[in-house]
């Protein structure tokens, strides 16, 4: 895969800032640098490639670390003079084992990791992406376990259940309660989901195609 260079604005050393987001999760993971050679690389590899101002030479997201990104997609900004880059991150962005460079206050205070980006689509992932590890491992003790192993009947049953607790919880004047059920609720639909092997990205598309499509 290329690019069209003439599209892309690189400054006068030849380099153009990227912006890496997680393409699940829409948090910003670093801010790096590209020249048309690592961008290239990276286009072609599909993981990060990006060029070090510091040491004067390409390097690979990962290739000590082993916390490589998975290349989604590279958007260039209105002017052609940033890029966006899309990844599905192998571990942590940073080098202090941070999920992201962004994790310091304006007072250089450490800001918890849990606050960023914590959209109901980021939880809604990575509870997907828990349910998956707990359908490929079974850990003992696991309620979700218990779940997989009973199989989709019982699946079934228990998403049916909440479904009634919730209506019920929305008939009374409890909000607290309401929340609580829709909970559960959302965490039995993850499991069929996952039982099923649906992604939550599918259901995404159909909800972006309805809304293209409504009136």
């Amino acid at each position: 895969m290329s690019f069209d260079s003439t599209q892309i604005q690189f400054d006068e050393r030849g380099l153009i800032p990227a912006i890496v987001q997680d393409a699940r999760t829409g948090a910003v993971l670093t801010l790096a640098y590209m020249n048309a050679k690592s961008l290239q690389k990276t286009l072609a590899t599909r993981e990060t490639w990006f060029w070090s101002r510091s040491r004067s030479e390409l390097w690979h997201k990962g290739a000590t670390s082993g916390n490589i990104q998975r290349l989604v997609e590279v958007r260039q900004d209105c002017d052609g003079d940033a890029l966006l880059v899309l990844v599905e991150p192998c571990g942590p962005a940073c080098h202090t084992g941070k999920q992201s460079c962004f994790h310091r206050d304006l007072a250089g205070e450490v800001i918890d990791d849990a606050g960023l980006g914590q959209s109901l689509g980021t939880v809604l992932d990575e509870l997907y992406q828990l349910i998956e590890s707990r359908q490929r491992e079974r850990p003992e003790g696991s309620y979700t376990t218990y779940l997989f192993a009973q199989g989709l009947d019982k699946i079934l049953k228990k998403l049916g259940e909440e479904a009634s607790e919730t209506i019920i919880a929305a008939k009374n004047d409890d909000s607290g309660q309401l929340i609580s059920e829709s909970a559960d609720l959302l965490y039995h639909l993850v499991v069929l989901l996952v039982d099923r092997g649906v992604k939550l990205e599918s259901i995404r598309d159909e909800l972006l195609q309805r809304r293209q499509t409504s009136r």
